[in-house]
């Protein structure tokens, strides 16, 4: 059962990624679903995020950028998600802390289409360091890249 403090920070938190990071406002960045049973970020295709100019493919970077903000989430709610008892100031003190640690990604395929969902899960929660795993795909399902990456939480 998630507590009300979970619901609370889980939500300041998606705000804070969701609209005031000027990075994920310029590549369009939006947080579809937050919550301790996952995250789902969105991006829509647009000329400007285009990293091959002759194929009309999605740049790798903003790829890897998706991934790794989605992994970030989905430490976060993790280690939100391992007690019942934090305080709302504890966990915005851990939020502070969020930082990645290690990143991976795997290109599994050129970043074709016009909407592009990233979803995470969590493969180990620590109490300082967490690591997820996270998938990129396309509005046709098309698996695009994959990720694996170990976040500082605290």
């Amino acid at each position: 059962m998630t507590s009300p403090i979970q619901v609370e920070i889980l939500q300041r938190v998606a705000e804070v990624f969701d609209k005031q990071v000027p990075f994920h406002n310029l590549l369009g960045m939006d947080i579809k679903r937050y919550d301790l049973d996952g995250v789902e970020v969105v991006v829509n295709m647009k000329p400007e995020l285009i990293g091959n100019i002759h194929q009309n493919i999605l740049h790798g970077g903003v790829t890897a950028t998706v991934l790794d903000v989605v992994g970030g989430l989905t430490a976060f709610s993790g280690l939100v998600a391992s007690r019942d008892d934090w305080s709302v100031d504890d966990l915005q003190t851990r939020l502070q802390t969020l930082g990645t640690i290690d990143l991976r990604i795997d290109y599994l395929r050129p970043g074709r289409g016009s909407i592009f969902t990233g979803t995470g899960t969590v493969i180990r929660a620590g109490n300082r360091v967490s690591v997820c795993r996270m998938e990129l795909h396309n509005e046709h399902g098309d698996h695009i890249a994959f990720g694996t990456g170990t976040y500082m939480v605290g």
